[in-house]
Formats: C-alpha cells, structure tokens, sequence
C-alpha cells in the first residue's frame, strides 16, 4: 500500500494529500522562489500530478503565474503557500512544510548560481537545473 501524506494551509480551509513518493526533494534558490517563499531558499518535494489532490477546500485556492513556467497556489482565506505547478517539466511542488509528516530528505541544490544563502553540505549544487529538468546540468562547486 503507499504512503499517503496530508498536509493544508495554515488556517486548514485547504487540505491537500500526496500519495506515494516525491520524484525528487531538495532546495531551490531562485529569485522566483525566493520572492515567492519570502525566505533565503525554498524547501521543495517534486511530485508527479496525479499523486496530488486537493482534498478539501478548493474553492479557497488562488493562483498566480509570474511566468509561463509555474502556477503558484494559495490560501485566499489565510494566504498559506501551498504548491507550484511546473507544467513545462510536468511536476507539482508540495513545499515541504505542507506536509509535515513527509520526512524531507534533500538531494540537490537548484538555481545555486543565484543563492543569497550558501549552505555547506554534501549534495549536488546546480547551477541551474539538472539536464533532465531542461537545465545546462551544470554543477558548481560547494
């Protein structure tokens, strides 16, 4: 049986379920998302579409697209950030505060180039996006 996550906005007028696992967790340092999330870096876990549902409270989502590249969802009622939609790569970001009982296990670094933060670990810091995600793959030093 898979694992089923739950998760909502911070006011709980929007709940949400991930089933399964994350194609991918890690940090993003966009300025996008860094303008978006309002912090230094964003926490993201990748899902594939049909693996997220909104499970009640649709009605209160909102949405805004800066580009063409993402669909940012939202709590109209407390504002809460909930998920970006990446259609071009045909993934969901659940941020990964959304689902607390989801064990957040990083594999990257993406946007790297663009920190404001640098943080020292182990794991591969791209430069921009991995190849496969339509980045240079390019992977810059820690």
């Amino acid at each position: 049986m898979e694992k089923t996550y739950k998760g909502g906005c911070f006011c709980g007028a929007v709940s949400l379920v991930a089933t399964g696992e994350p194609v991918s967790m890690g940090y993003c340092h966009c300025a996008s998302c860094r303008e978006w999330s309002a912090g230094p870096v964003n926490a993201y876990t990748l899902w594939r579409p049909g693996a997220v549902k909104i499970a009640s409270g649709a009605e209160h989502i909102g949405s805004f697209s800066k580009t063409p590249k993402s669909v940012r969802k939202w709590c109209k009622s407390c504002g809460g950030h909930l998920l970006t939609e990446h259609p071009a790569i045909k993934l969901i970001d659940v941020y990964a505060a959304v689902l607390p009982t989801l064990e957040f296990k990083p594999r990257e670094h993406l946007h790297y180039q663009e920190a404001v933060l640098r943080i020292v670990d182990s794991l591969p810091k791209h430069k921009d996006l991995p190849k496969s995600a339509g980045g240079s793959g390019v992977l810059l030093p820690s």
